[in-house]
């Protein structure tokens, strides 16, 4: 049981976290601040949170438990503006996307509290966002990828890995260089096509007509360009070394793709649609798919 949990940004993540908590029985009461007044207002409305902080650092005060489930961008300037309320004998997570840029965020703000800090990315998730979609069950049979580093108190990985497992998610540990590799290929690229793919047919002299025509096909493939757009460009960018990686091996592929059909070569085609798939047949994910 924690005494207060100390909640900043008070969206879909960080409200369903906190909503996960109230019902496990895990805090008796929650902090929030947002940069926006209304948002904290309403998330007390809703009853996501209990008090309403006027900044960062008050949220924070008094805390045992700490998320700050901010977009990755803005990871420094809230790691900087807490770090006088933060002690070691807190745990601090976030829920970031990505963890390298995280991490460096982490250690120029938290500096000598970077002990306190487990950084966490739940694999979960809506296309909308906003406090009012914040759901109890949101992590509920999801996947959380911890991603410790040698400062980071070993302690407090066991008490983010109870925390977690106690509100019904299933936790996994890698290195962030392991993370932000494999979130590249199968999380941050997927997006980058859709958005470009979306785009590309918004774009064309017909494409209003073409829209009209899509199926389920067309729905399956683009869900996740409703994604926030926010969040999203600050995802690409902080890990655009991975992402730009995972881009050419895509680049390839599908250049080999192209000069089968240019060649008519019906065979070598064949061969590939089902390389492709029997890998997505025999894909059986940890978890029920989200939008993470």
């Amino acid at each position: 049981m924690f005494e207060q949990l100390g909640l900043i940004g008070c969206g879909l993540m960080g409200g369903s976290f906190a909503l996960a908590l109230k019902r496990a029985r895990l805090v008796k009461r929650v902090v929030g601040y947002s940069k926006s007044p209304s948002t904290t207002e309403r998330a007390k409305q809703l009853g996501v949170i209990d008090v309403a902080a006027p900044s960062a650092l008050l949220a924070v005060s008094g805390a045992d438990l700490v998320l700050i489930a901010v977009p990755v961008g803005a990871s420094e300037q809230t790691f900087k503006a807490i770090r006088h309320g933060i002690t070691e004998q807190m745990l601090v997570m976030d829920v970031g996307s990505t963890k390298g840029d995280v991490i460096e965020a982490a250690r120029r703000g938290l500096q000598d509290q970077l002990g306190a800090f487990v950084p966490a990315h739940p694999i979960a998730g809506k296309e909308v966002a906003g406090v009012e979609h914040a759901d109890v069950g949101l992590y509920t049979g999801r996947q959380v990828v911890l991603t410790p580093i040698k400062a980071t108190l070993r302690s407090n990985v066991q008490r983010a890995t109870r925390v977690w497992t106690s509100i019904g998610a299933k936790v996994v540990t890698m290195t962030p260089e392991a993370h932000d590799s494999a979130f590249a290929a199968v999380s941050h690229l997927p997006h980058l096509l859709a958005f470009a793919f979306t785009n590309a047919i918004a774009a064309h002299p017909q494409g209003e007509r073409f829209l009209e025509l899509a199926g389920p096909g067309f729905r399956d493939f683009t869900r996740i360009a409703a994604s926030e757009p926010a969040v999203w460009r600050d995802i690409l960018l902080a890990n655009r070394e991975q992402v730009l990686l995972q881009s050419q091996a895509f680049r390839d592929a599908l250049t080999q793709l192209e000069a089968m059909v240019a060649s008519g070569n019906a065979q070598a085609l064949e061969d590939a649609i089902a390389a492709a798939s029997r890998t997505r047949t025999q894909w059986h994910p940890g978890v029920a798919a989200s939008p993470d």
